[in-house]
């Protein structure tokens, strides 16, 4: 059986360090871009994998949010699709995976 607190901890390490790092992108990216056309335009690239990382980030946060609001509503490991439990293996692997393997497919 799924030790919920073990799994309110991970998630909650998780999110921290998304948080961090989220925060970093966000610093990186209010950085004054250098005024050579050509360094400017690198770096204008740059920016836009950091905002995908940016987006990327946020969007893991809020499935993590998500999951610990499951967690105290004890629908945690519940299959939004079928209503079967969602192997612990697939939650191990995904913690805030909201359908079971079938489902998922």
């Amino acid at each position: 059986m799924l030790n919920l607190k073990k799994v309110e901890a991970k998630l909650g390490a998780r999110m921290e360090d998304l948080g961090v790092r989220v925060d970093q992108i966000e610093h990186e990216l209010r950085e004054p871009h250098s005024q050579d056309f050509g360094e400017n335009a690198t770096e204008s690239e740059g920016d836009e994998v950091l905002e995908g990382l940016e987006e990327a980030g946020l969007d893991e946060i809020n499935q993590i949010r998500a999951a610990l609001t499951r967690i105290k509503k004890e629908s945690y490991g519940v299959c939004s699709g079928c209503g079967e439990n969602i192997p612990e293996g697939r939650l191990e692997a995904l913690p805030y995976a909201t359908t079971c393997v079938n489902c998922a497919k």
